[in-house]
């Protein structure tokens, strides 16, 4: 395993994170889910990303149970708020009384003292700006998370937001988007501003839901257990990627993958890790050996001329649009 410094801080993340997004609690059970925790911790991987809207809260826990015989001070462990997490109106957000108070459940569910990576899920439109800093100010100070971050904020948001913690003397030093092969939204504005202010990327969904693994192919139906047949939630985010004109230029990165040394998984990875402004990217499995083929993908330096090839594979089909990047607004 590699580590890198994870933006303008002293903190080194693994150069992947194992996260828990719609398996742990939903499409894995608990036991396979605490196996292929196993089986990043053997892989080197020491940071570990979750939500408190995972699963309802059950992602958390079973994280925590995974990592309780674990040396703490051997881990990064990241989660993040925003979604509901109750019917009231205050369970949602982050406004101070929500911030405040997922911390503390978060903290529950994980069992831990501090997590090392707190994180606005999403950005909050009803919820003046300077009181979410102050309220993260104030988890920092109280020892209950090291650093923050932020997850899918355009680059005026957070060009903002880390003004606002400079002030309040706060580490802000990560945002987590979307990003892949087939995803391109940050690169126009949010990485040449995160570059500037010092943030780094903590980057989901680098296989595109599994589709730049290959396995789902055109004209045919997704293969069983898969992410594409999970009713529980799992089917719904990959939806709009399993198109045959996605899935046909897909198939066509096999020679490529094949001429470094890589499955589909571990070229979709390494290709995501020449960014330099990405300290991590997120995986996540359903079995151990997903967890051990992704890790081939750490310290690959690709041939310029073929990630040249790459892209133009799937430029016909890459999302490159930076509005894309966007969080809800109720008020809209």
């Amino acid at each position: 395993m590699d580590y890198r410094v994870l933006g303008r801080s002293g903190l080194k993340v693994s150069e992947l994170t194992y996260g828990n997004w719609v398996t742990h609690g939903s499409q894995v059970g608990d036991e396979a889910a605490e196996a292929c925790v196993r089986a990043a911790l053997e892989c080197g991987i020491t940071s570990f990303d979750t939500a408190d809207a995972y699963a309802g809260g059950r992602a958390e826990e079973i994280l925590g149970r995974a990592l309780k015989q674990e040396r703490r001070e051997g881990l990064e462990i990241f989660t993040k708020l925003y979604w509901p997490m109750g019917d009231g109106p205050n369970d949602r957000g982050l406004s101070r009384k929500h911030v405040l108070e997922s911390i503390d459940a978060s903290l529950r569910r994980l069992q831990v003292d501090y997590v090392d990576l707190y994180q606005a899920h999403r950005y909050d439109h009803e919820t003046p700006l300077e009181e979410t800093m102050q309220a993260f100010a104030d988890v920092v100070r109280a020892g209950k998370a090291l650093y923050i971050g932020v997850s899918e904020w355009r680059a005026e948001q957070i060009r903002e937001g880390k003004a606002l913690a400079e002030r309040l003397g706060v580490p802000l030093v990560s945002n987590q988007p979307q990003y892949s092969a087939l995803y391109r939204v940050i690169e126009a504005e949010v990485i040449p501003a995160c570059r500037q202010l010092g943030l780094s990327q903590i980057v989901f969904s680098p296989l595109a839901q599994g589709v730049l693994t290959g396995k789902y192919r055109p004209g045919e139906p997704p293969p069983e257990g898969s992410r594409a047949t999970d009713e529980t939630g799992g089917a719904e985010f990959i939806e709009q990627l399993l198109r045959d004109e996605v899935l046909e230029r897909v198939q066509q990165l096999r020679p490529l993958a094949d001429q470094a040394g890589l499955s589909m998984a571990g070229l979709a990875l390494a290709w995501v890790l020449q960014e330099d402004n990405v300290a991590s990217a997120i995986i996540g499995a359903s079995r151990p050996e997903q967890v051990r083929d992704n890790v081939k993908a750490v310290g690959v330096r690709l041939d310029p001329d073929l990630k040249r090839q790459v892209d133009e594979l799937l430029a016909p089909v890459s999302q490159t649009d930076p509005a894309l990047t966007q969080s809800p607004d109720p008020r809209a």
